[in-house]
């Protein structure tokens, strides 16, 4: 499967403020916005939301 630059890989930050990061890929045209997505937060031992960084 061809990798196209419609999905993108992006990095989600902890908003915790922790350093933790996710890698993940989002489709642009759907989500043209910054990505935010509730994950889990092993410093923060806790879900919080992650937030997209370019």
């Amino acid at each position: 499967m061809a990798r196209t630059t419609n999905r993108p890989v992006v990095t989600l930050k902890s908003t915790a403020g922790t350093g933790v990061t996710y890698v993940t890929r989002k489709n642009r045209r759907n989500d043209p916005d910054r990505l935010v997505l509730r994950k889990y937060d092993p410093v923060a031992d806790e879900h919080v939301a992650f937030r997209e960084e370019r």
